[in-house]
């Protein structure tokens, strides 16, 4: 005990703390400081309960499985304990239970007071006399159940005590037998227990159950950072809250109106999670008296526990050699043909949830959850996270808010497209084009196409009008704001779940090497500069040569997909002429669109076919990179991805908006592929209405084609699965590993494919919306399905993931702050070029019959179609025709002094474009910087009470390891220091 004397000593006169003889007397209780006084009745829950929790790592496997525990002092015994002090300091009486009731009944979302260390506390302020109320029967009951339904579904090893926490599956009839057995040493070795069982519909398969005992759960959870909960939070008033009581009063209104909301969860039917009620620290066994430990067996997460389990697997060696190592590599090499964490049971019952409750949470999660009839609730995010964990709830978060936020932009988006139908007949160049009996237009193409009559493309021109009108700008000025402002209160969002689950202080430092790292760069290591411990590390130019050979890789398959979609530009070229002579009348008549659509429909194919070559090619890129973590390379691989996907998707788009059209020469003089097929043109109406035809077609069956495979494909899979159990087996019990088995794992890149999915989405719905503000309608339906659908998918189609932990959506934030500036610049490009309102707004103003009097009208656009349509002569096509037709441009007539040559307002639009293509990019990164300059990243009392809970808890870490010395010191006789500084 000399030691714990020495370090009390040295401790207070690090603080500054003279002591005298006079204070070492016989052993009373510490007298509170003021900085502590909140949360100080917590300190005394713990001062009888230090000899049991340090004893924990002395108990055997058999007492790890009974529940153990820690036990609280009682309010009666605190008052006898500080009877002297309480009349002089008036402290708050009251049990751990009674003040975490307290906190619970207060809530979260109480003001506190920050005061500083000489602050006067109003100590009749504090809340006290609180009636205390006794949990740990209620507790040691549920706890008990929980352990009751684990052990009925099978959930546990033979002896019915040790709960799976992993399971490993191979085939007897694999020769890999050394490696196997070597690796199961190892983790024995370790301090895992395993338990094999062969399958009951097949008997080739064997399952390893794999168990993790508490004294090695402490070791690594040590080991790995893991933050445990040790103290509850507690939150207290004063009297400037009592001015704010009006303002209370009316959002306390406000949520009670919102928990009347259909839309809102049931929170009663949920649990309660009482981790976010606990101030965390990373886990130490020197310290394990710190936190709270009621029981053993749920002190630890389901997910913690299978984190844990799996990062043992990965860093366990099969083989000698420093690249033998991990259950990923005797995966790919066949070892084992699956490794997963178990779910926790069945996910339906047959009595119902409302009278009998959720028999797990898996249960729970499908009725509360994935049900279809659940499509208009919110999302159970914090259940979400405790099954699943937090980076697989972050997505749903992410997708739930984006989806949400998509509500404003789909009205908005709704409201123009019916302004352009209230309007369309009442346009003045619709009612032109449809009255336009006498005006020919030239041929479209060389052979088998024949002069048009304006008039005949009169429908088109109306539904051209529906995505070009007034409000096409306001819409296009509107969603790039829009983009800004997701993307903006995301981040609040993010920092208020990250506080919530406690991610804040997780960085990623605490991210382990990936093992092929490690394997590859052992032999040079340099020191780390945040542990201090060498490590592995890639030598700059190694990096900077894989990293050019990636590039390469990159640029080529980006050329890839431009030769493709060439290819569709030449079928274009090709069959055109073929649908102008078709044999069907319909087709004949319309064949411009039949030629589109078709295109549409073969790039469609092509786009999904290079998916897969790309998606392989970004897998065998990326690990030549040979990235550090996980998060890199999952980063790396996604932005290759992003990087193939969007190219092939809108490379198609990109040439229909801005090159379609645009470089075909004119009559007499056209311009000609290879000097034999001719370029083709853009409709008499306009090219707009190709473009969405283009972006309607990919989107609706993209989504279409996506829910397929990620819910269908699964659906058919699994049926097959039970559909040979039933054949082969008969009346057999299949235990829930084997279920969970039959099940289809999660995609071998995890939540790539779903975020790349949705930031693909929100690019059409962004990129281009000017040419289609039915976009943010069309994604709004697809991800209220998409929420749900991939929700049923976790809950029963695919096995339990690995619980990760994230502090955000990774690369894909990044990704979509450059579609939000790319959607600027694409906008602006479409209104000016792809659209006619820059021509509209010039003839309107320059050349219009408004011109010289300033006013603004309908009548403005009078005689706009004419004037946007050239002569040309057909006698000089040499074919036997006389006489003028019209197309597409601003070009001299042939009886002018320079025929077919630009005319003047030619380059007056052209200037008004540009003009307007840098006025518009100006605006909008101008509204969309302020926006993001007023809208701060984490909400400010968010950000005070961050920083007041690192206060607190070094406030209670202080207190409870003096406490703990005390302890030891009674215990030893030795005479206690007394004085509290």
């Amino acid at each position: 005990m000399v030691h714990h004397s020495g370090s009390i000593q040295s401790f207070k006169q690090q603080k500054g703390m003279n002591v005298s003889k006079s204070e070492i007397t016989k052993e009373t209780s510490l007298k509170p400081s003021r900085r502590s006084l909140p949360c100080l009745a917590q300190s005394y829950a713990y001062s009888k309960s230090l000899s049991q929790s340090t004893s924990l790592f002395q108990s055997t496997e058999s007492e790890s499985q009974a529940p153990t525990s820690v036990t609280l002092i009682s309010a009666d015994k605190a008052e006898q304990v500080n009877a002297e002090e309480d009349n002089k300091d008036s402290v708050l009486k009251c049990s751990f239970a009674d003040l975490s009731d307290f906190c619970l009944a207060l809530g979260k979302d109480k003001d506190y007071m920050d005061e500083s260390e000489h602050a006067n506390y109003d100590r009749s302020r504090l809340i006290k006399d609180f009636v205390p109320k006794d949990n740990s029967e209620s507790k040691a009951k549920l706890s008990k159940n929980d352990m009751n339904y684990i052990a009925s579904s099978g959930l546990l090893f033979k002896d019915g005590k040790k709960r799976i926490d992993y399971i490993l599956v191979y085939r007897k009839s694999n020769i890999q037998y050394d490696k196997r057995n070597t690796f199961e040493k190892n983790l024995r070795a370790e301090g895992l227990m395993l338990e094999k069982e062969p399958a009951v519909a097949n008997p080739d398969i064997m399952f390893i159950k794999i168990h993790i005992p508490w004294d090695t759960l402490c070791k690594y959870a040590e080991r790995l950072n893991i933050r445990m909960p040790f103290r509850k939070k507690c939150y207290y008033t004063d009297r400037s809250s009592k001015s704010m009581g009006s303002v209370q009063n009316y959002f306390r209104r406000i949520k009670k109106w919102m928990s009347q909301n259909p839309m809102v969860l049931d929170k009663s039917a949920f649990p309660h999670l009482e981790e976010s009620d606990c101030y965390t620290g990373p886990f130490s066994r020197a310290r394990i008296h710190h936190f709270i430990i009621n029981n053993k067996d749920t002190f630890f997460s389901n997910a913690t526990r299978s984190r844990i389990v799996y990062h043992m697997l990965q860093h366990t060696k099969y083989e000698n050699g420093i690249s033998k190592v991990g259950i990923c590599k005797l995966i790919n090499n066949g070892s084992y043909i699956a490794a997963f964490p178990p779910h926790e049971g069945a996910y339906k019952s047959s009595q119902p949830i409302k009278t009998h409750g959720p028999q797990n949470n898996r249960h729970l999660l499908y009725e509360r959850w994935a049900r279809w009839g659940m499509w208009y609730k919110h999302q159970p995010l914090d259940l979400i996270r405790l099954y699943f964990g937090e980076k697989i709830g972050l997505y749903f978060a992410w997708l739930g808010w984006y989806t949400g936020m998509l509500i404003p932009a789909a009205l908005v988006g709704l409201c123009v497209f019916f302004y352009g139908i209230f309007t369309m007949n009442a346009s003045q160049v619709s009612q032109e084009i449809c009255k336009a009996t006498e005006v020919f237009m030239c041929p479209l193409c060389d052979k088998n196409c024949s002069l048009q009559r304006l008039n005949e493309s009169c429908i088109y021109a109306k539904v051209t009008y529906l995505f070009d009108n007034g409000g096409t700008v306001f819409f296009a000025i509107f969603m790039a704001i829009w983009a800004t402002v997701f993307l903006e209160f995301w981040k609040r969002r993010r920092s208020t779940l990250t506080y919530t689950w406690d991610l804040i202080e997780w960085e990623e430092e605490e991210e382990t090497l990936r093992p092929q790292f490690e394997a590859k760069y052992y032999k040079m290591e340099r020191v780390n500069p945040i542990s201090g411990k060498p490590e592995p590390h890639q030598p700059s130019s190694d990096k900077v040569t894989r990293l050019l050979v990636s590039i390469s890789g990159i640029f080529f398959m980006i050329s890839l997909v431009i030769t493709a979609v060439f290819a569709v530009v030449v079928y274009r070229l090709v069959v055109m002429e073929q649908f102008a002579s078709f044999k069907w009348n319909f087709i004949k008549q319309h064949w411009q669109f039949a030629t589109s659509a078709a295109a549409v429909c073969i790039n469609f194919v092509i786009i999904m076919a290079l998916n897969l070559a790309y998606e392989k090619i970004a897998y065998l890129l990326t690990n030549l990179e040979y990235p550090r973590t996980e998060s890199e390379w999952e980063n790396s691989f996604a932005l290759k991805m992003f990087l193939f996907q969007f190219v092939n998707l809108n490379s198609s788009i990109f040439y229909i908006a801005f090159f379609l059209g645009r470089f075909v020469g004119h009559p007499g003089n056209y311009n000609k592929l290879f000097n034999r097929w001719r370029l083709e043109e853009c409709h008499p109406s306009g090219c707009l209405i190709d473009l969405c035809l283009q972006m309607g077609v990919i989107m609706f069956l993209k989504q279409i084609w996506n829910n397929f495979m990620e819910l269908g494909y699964p659906l058919i899979q699994n049926w097959w699965s039970r559909h040979k159990i039933k054949r082969g087996v008969q009346d057999a019990s299949i235990p829930q590993w084997e279920n969970d088995w039959n099940l289809q794992p999660m995609n071998i890149h995890g939540l790539m494919d779903e975020y790349l999915e949705m930031v693909l989405q929100f690019g059409f719905t962004t990129i281009f919306v000017a040419a289609f503000p039915l976009a943010p309608l069309l994604a709004l339906l697809n991800n209220i399905i998409e929420i749900r659908l991939d929700a049923y998918k976790f809950v029963t189609q695919w096995r339990r993931p690995l619980p990760a932990r994230a502090t955000d959506i990774g690369i894909w934030y990044g990704i979509l702050e450059g579609i939000g500036i790319l959607a600027v610049i694409t906008n602006a490009f479409v209104i000016a070029i792809t659209s006619d309102y820059i021509p509209r707004f010039v003839y309107e103003y320059k050349y219009g019959p408004c011109a010289s009097r300033f006013e603004y009208g309908e009548n403005c656009l009078k005689g706009y179609v004419n004037n946007s349509l050239s002569f040309f002569d057909l006698s000089e096509l040499g074919v036997g025709k006389s006489g003028y037709c019209r197309y597409r441009d601003y070009r001299g007539p042939p009886w002018s002094s320079k025929p077919y040559e630009f005319t003047l307002q030619y380059w007056h639009i052209l200037a008004a474009r540009l003009a307007f293509i840098i006025v518009f990019e100006h605006l909008v990164f101008g509204i969309k910087s302020f926006i993001a300059y007023l809208i701060p990243d984490v909400p400010k009392n968010l950000y005070d009470r961050i920083r007041r809970e690192k206060y607190l808890v070094q406030e209670m870490m202080y207190e409870a390891e003096l406490e703990h010395l005390q302890q030891q010191r009674r215990k030893s006789g030795h005479p206690v220091h007394h004085e509290w500084p």
